[in-house]
């Protein structure tokens, strides 16, 4: 398990594999998202997200927020990698209000 420390409050879980080009987008989306919940909510504390890979097509990214003392999870499996990082965020940040 390989992991990619973004600041102190991140972390991406065996990303390794992921095309350098592509590496680079996520951690801007990541940021972003990351960037929008600290402007709005005091309380972010961490954001953990692994990747897995599925018969060699398909992407699960499971991630999990820690907020206000809380924890939230979410996972999304889909083909398409960007597809299944936003929806994890998006419901990450719908979980946690």
């Amino acid at each position: 398990m390989e992991v990619i420390e973004l600041g102190s409050s991140i972390e991406l879980v065996d990303f390794k594999d992921v095309e350098k080009d592509k590496l680079i987008v996520i951690k801007k989306i990541v940021g972003n998202f990351v960037k929008k919940f600290q402007d709005r909510n005091s309380g972010f504390e961490r954001l953990s997200l692994h990747l897995k890979k599925i018969h060699n097509n398909e992407h699960e990214i499971i991630g999990k927020l820690n907020m206000n003392g809380n924890i939230y999870h979410s996972e999304v499996i889909d083909y398409n990698l960007f597809y299944a990082l936003n929806e994890t965020l998006k419901k990450l940040e719908n979980e946690s209000g």
